[in-house]
């Protein structure tokens, strides 16, 4: 499974939301999404700064992260930033890649 971070800010909506029915529900609502796309929430934290609450999760692929994001943000109640996130190993594997570029310019 790959990991990912997905940083999410709540809409005015989003904040009637969570006064009313608090974080502990918001919690396991998210927990709950990512489980119905083959997943497991490793972590949820509200925040101070630009985003209201932070999630990782190990998900299936791309397809099931874009789906999560995807369908939270339809709801108009959450805006949502996906991050990809790399272990150690997977950048060792990436540096040794034999990419073929050329610069703007050569």
């Amino acid at each position: 499974m790959a990991k990912y971070l997905f940083e999410a800010s709540y809409t005015a909506d989003g904040v009637k939301g969570l006064v009313a029915k608090g974080g502990t529900s918001r919690r396991s609502a998210v927990q709950a999404a990512v489980k119905s796309v083959g997943g497991k929430m490793e972590a949820f934290y509200f925040a101070f700064g630009g985003h209201d609450a932070i999630v990782i999760a190990d998900l299936p692929d791309n397809t099931a992260a874009a789906g999560l994001a995807l369908n939270i943000a339809a709801t108009g109640t959450v805006d949502i930033h996906t991050v990809v996130l790399l272990t150690a190993d997977e950048v060792d594997a990436a540096t040794k890649q034999d990419v073929k570029y050329r610069p703007p310019g050569k």
